[in-house]
């Protein structure tokens, strides 16, 4: 059974792009586009990781990211950041990692395999 990845992103050229990438490495993918739909897909679906743009509408990334840090149930899995704004390592504790956009597709690639096989 393939790994299910959460993409979270408002938008639609960043979801695009990361629902072909990581189907196309072998991942089940599900879209949220705010940090509202997301926490609703985290508690039906349990994903195995969490692609995060930070600024979005209705619940940011930032605020969805506390969330389910608070939630034993949901606090341990892995977060890669994907944002373009300035300082964004420093908005999260410990994401898995953090990627700038334009994201760099091999090094995704291999970060997502580092953290989820």
């Amino acid at each position: 059974m393939a790994k299910k990845i959460l993409i979270v992103d408002d938008e639609d050229d960043i979801i695009i792009f990361l629902d072909t990438l990581l189907k196309k490495e072998g991942y089940e993918t599900m879209i949220a586009n705010n940090g509202e739909e997301a926490l609703e897909k985290v508690r039906s679906e349990m994903p195995d990781l969490i692609t995060l743009d930070l600024q979005m509408p209705k619940n940011t990334g930032t605020d969805f990211y506390r969330k389910i840090h608070r939630d034993p149930k949901y606090k341990d899995i892995p977060i890669i950041v994907i944002s373009g704004l300035p300082g964004r390592h420093l908005a999260l504790p410990k994401p898995f990692a953090v990627f700038d956009k334009p994201i760099n597709k091999e090094q995704l690639a291999e970060k997502v395999k580092e953290a989820i096989g």
